[in-house]
């Protein structure tokens, strides 16, 4: 992460959804992803952009 990786606007936040199961999804700013933890899928951040796109989650298994 660098000083000038972007951050999402905290009420964009609450309103972002999983798209597989409409659930809340966790921010991980250093990885710049958005994490749904109960499908073990994450969603890249792209120039400050979610890519929220079902097809282009990558499998997930952070830590806790």
């Amino acid at each position: 992460m660098t000083a000038d990786t972007p951050t999402l606007d905290p009420q964009l936040l609450d309103i972002l959804a999983c798209p597989q199961d409409k659930g809340p999804l966790e921010y991980l700013h250093d990885e710049q992803l958005l994490v749904n933890r109960r499908l073990g899928v994450a969603y890249r951040i792209d120039d400050g952009i979610p890519v929220l796109l079902i097809d282009e989650a990558q499998p997930y298994t952070g830590g806790a």
